[in-house]
């Protein structure tokens, strides 16, 4: 029901924006502000502003708390230093995923871990179920903030209200500190669209005052509001899993082509079966595919192969506001999941052609 939805921070300052306000992961989220392609393009050519406070964010603290993260995530938490953050999954007992997260070690003893909004009691339980040397654990998600400034004028943006040396931070590296006025932001080389930009972790009571000195630095830049529409596309454009579409609680992470965030040099949950299925390939593949034929590729449309064998199916799709093409990601058999080759999309009783490409479908933007 919609009056259970939960509300942002900054929920009337959407709507006095324009935004048109969906349900979406148990909160009211903007869907847009003007329409997804604009949108889109402002943060692929100069900057734009996500509100993602709905996301969640767990501390994990104290002497234990390395071991507890190390047991429950499927990268190696052990190759972080103070001020790194690394991208991750909880894998669950049956060989699928409960969530795909960010790890930010804060210091030797502290962690902070981002998992998605719908998934934020799942998660917590999860990770409690197996924090057996009582590590404390401390579930914010409530009380911060989070904005993802995003396109190849976000560090010129936001170096205006800053001392910190934005253009000298590597990707996946964050810092503490003063931005727009306000002590103790998190501000992170990280971002779900592949144009360069950070993501400010800010408490709800400073959010306001962080939003309003981000879009008065990036007039100039014709900085503009975002919302989750042209978020999907974004993401789908550099090819990013979503979880609920491309990865969920039935999906293998190696087919899902998330070996490289699988280290096996630790126990960690179902490694053992994890490690097997890293080395026979698994049965299918995450491809993506960008349209010859006009149309688009909608999440649960039939893939087939020339000989119009069934072959696997789309996970996300959407057409691209970069190529102008459909384009989408989507499982397949592994022996079918050749790049370059054609694949065809079920559309109602029509086959339309595609090609397996593999992502990104745009070239990425660093910052």
């Amino acid at each position: 029901m919609e009056e259970n939805l939960k509300k942002v921070a900054l929920h009337d300052t959407h709507v006095k924006l324009g935004a048109k306000m969906v349900p979406f992961a148990g909160y009211q989220m903007p869907l847009r502000y003007s329409s997804d392609i604009e949108e889109h393009l402002a943060v692929r050519q100069s900057v734009g502003v996500f509100d993602v406070s709905h996301m969640g964010e767990f501390f994990v603290r104290g002497p234990k708390a390395l071991d507890l993260v190390q047991r429950v995530t499927s990268n190696d938490a052990t190759k972080l230093f103070d001020g790194k953050a690394q991208y991750s999954y909880l894998p669950n007992e049956d060989g699928g995923v409960i969530d795909d997260l960010l790890v930010y070690r804060l210091s030797e003893a502290e962690y902070m871990l981002v998992v998605n909004a719908s998934n934020i009691e799942k998660d917590w339980n999860w990770i409690q179920h197996y924090n057996t040397e009582q590590v404390e654990m401390e579930n914010a998600s409530d009380r911060i903030s989070l904005f993802a400034v995003q396109g190849p004028k976000a560090t010129e943006t936001l170096q205006k209200i800053t001392d910190i040396k934005l253009d000298e931070m590597k990707f996946y590296t964050f810092q503490q500190g003063n931005i727009g006025g306000v002590d103790d932001i998190i501000i992170s080389a990280t971002g779900y669209t592949g144009a360069g930009g950070f993501e400010l972790y800010v408490t709800n009571d400073q959010a306001e005052k962080l939003w309003n000195a981000i879009f008065e630095a990036g007039k100039p830049f014709d900085i503009k509001p975002i919302g989750l529409g042209a978020r999907d596309t974004l993401r789908l454009e550099m090819g990013y899993c979503l979880y609920g579409n491309d990865i969920d609680d039935a999906t293998c992470p190696i087919e899902a082509g998330l070996g490289w965030v699988t280290k096996f040099n630790k126990e960690f949950t179902n490694s053992v079966f994890l490690q097997g299925r890293k080395e026979s390939g698994g049965e299918n593949r995450l491809i993506g595919l960008v349209m010859v034929d006009r149309g688009i590729p909608r999440a649960g449309y039939e893939l087939f192969n020339e000989q119009d064998e069934k072959i696997g199916r789309v996970t996300s799709g959407s057409q691209s506001p970069s190529l102008q093409k459909g384009i989408g990601l989507g499982y397949v058999e592994k022996t079918q999941a050749q790049p370059g080759s054609n694949i065809y999309v079920g559309v109602r009783n029509r086959r339309l052609k595609a090609e397996i490409m593999k992502p990104p479908f745009v070239t990425p933007t660093t910052n």
